[in-house]
């Protein structure tokens, strides 16, 4: 039967299974253990797993990472959690140059099965270090996974298929999607369940334009579309769940059909994943079907404002994503 789960219990469903189901694999983090995590996460898992499966850590990301980065190359299989990504710009030296980059540089004697995650991108009313998207800044290395889930199915088989890999994978996580309830599949909530990373998702079948998101502007693509329907626009919408290795192909494939392209994200305009999307579009086949230039929805070019009203005017609403459709389709 399909049943309501939150994204905060998929993601806690999904360390519990695999904790089970692996004794190599260890949570690490601040708050994660006796709190049962700053957002609840890891409810439970402490007391069920005891201190040397979930580990609380000091306020040290660039000595915590480190100590998950070693444990991998040593055989464990460590998830370490941030309390948000912003703070793992502390310990970025230790997920690009000790984590992504071993396994190419000791021509793959090294491997790192590792899991960084966390919430990412804008919360609410946390200001500007708190709020940047790290999508395009992890995307951007040769050497890590990155996936980032938008809904309970998303979150769980996307967890589940990180702790599994045997390379870095960065999870991408939204705070503000924690405590929202989706639809699970009797399949999704199997202990087998698991999403392959790289995989986009069509959201939405449609014929007029594509849109590409991932996180939580999926869910703000789905309401425009919705909008869009009633006025005769039907938009067809991609979750993207993998931001590295990017499934351009399912792209490539909607783009041929609606010959419209318009892309959506949380983060900064410049160099973002909507830029990476377009670059690939302009060089691939699918160009030659575009009946009209991409549109990019993005952030606004600023650090986050703190004020609430500057910071919805900051971030891509409905209506923007409206807007973008009708400029692409010349309505």
């Amino acid at each position: 039967a399909v049943s309501q789960v939150t994204v905060r219990d998929a993601l806690n469903q999904a360390l519990d299974e695999e904790l089970e189901r692996d004794e190599r694999v260890f949570l690490l983090g601040e708050e994660v253990a006796q709190y049962d995590g700053a957002y609840k996460i890891s409810r439970g898992l402490w007391k069920k797993y005891g201190d040397k499966r979930v580990i609380d850590t000091p306020i040290s990301e660039m000595g915590f990472a480190g100590i998950a980065v070693g444990a991998a190359m040593a055989g464990l299989r460590p998830v370490c959690e941030f309390m948000t990504f912003n703070f793992s710009m502390q310990a970025i030296d230790q997920v690009i140059n000790s984590a992504a980059k071993s396994c190419y540089m000791s021509a793959g004697s090294i491997s790192v099965p590792i899991v960084f995650r966390g919430p990412n991108g804008a919360s609410a009313g946390v200001a500007a270090q708190h709020s940047q998207c790290f999508a395009a800044w992890y995307g951007h290395c040769p050497g890590l996974k990155v996936v980032s889930p938008w809904s309970s199915e998303d979150a769980k088989g996307l967890l589940k298929a990180s702790i599994r890999d045997d390379n870095p994978v960065v999870m991408l996580e939204s705070e503000l999607l924690y405590g929202v309830p989706f639809e699970m599949s009797e399949q999704a909530q199997s202990k087998e369940f698991v999403i392959p990373i790289g995989k986009a998702k069509i959201e939405r079948p449609g014929t007029h334009v594509t849109l590409v998101a991932h996180s939580r502007p999926v869910g703000h693509c789905i309401e425009a579309a919705a909008v869009l329907s009633k006025e005769g626009v039907e938009c067809e919408v991609i979750n993207l769940r993998t931001i590295r290795p990017m499934d351009i192909e399912a792209v490539e494939a909607s783009v041929v059909k609606t010959n419209h392209l318009v892309t959506v994200e949380g983060g900064w305009p410049q160099f973002g994943v909507g830029a990476e999307i377009c670059a690939r579009i302009m060089e691939g086949p699918a160009f030659n079907y575009l009946d009209a230039p991409a549109v990019r929805v993005t952030g606004a070019d600023v650090p986050m404002p703190y004020a609430k009203i500057l910071e919805d005017n900051s971030i891509p609403q409905v209506k923007d994503i409206v807007f973008a459709v009708k400029k692409a389709l010349n309505i």
